[in-house]
């Protein structure tokens, strides 16, 4: 299993919105996570806006893919790229670089 982290940046003056939209995920979207292989799936927002995002899975590439095949992913990017920094016109889930792990505790 991978363990993924990664780092964005909202925008400081969308955070409250920014976390409004994630108490209501879409079900489809939802949905799609879990069957591209997106386990434990974890964002976690400082009042800034620096958003540090957490998944496990078995392919981190293989569920980026999944999850770009389907039209839910494409119209939840369109509505999440304005709540973003520095993504130079990248959609969110394609500006996600995961940081290398140094240390885990099993």
């Amino acid at each position: 299993m991978q363990r993924v982290c990664f780092l964005l940046k909202v925008r400081e003056e969308r955070v409250a919105e920014y976390r409004r939209r994630h108490s209501e995920v879409w079900p489809e979207m939802l949905r799609a996570l879990s069957g591209a292989g997106w386990r434990n799936y974890s964002l976690f927002l400082r009042e800034d806006g620096l958003l540090v995002g957490y998944l496990e899975t078995e392919d981190f590439a293989a569920a980026q893919r999944a999850m770009a095949e389907t039209d839910v992913n494409a119209r939840w990017q369109a509505e999440m790229a304005e709540f973003f920094e520095e993504l130079d016109g990248t959609r969110p889930d394609r500006a996600m670089r995961p940081l290398t792990e140094v240390f885990h505790l099993a």
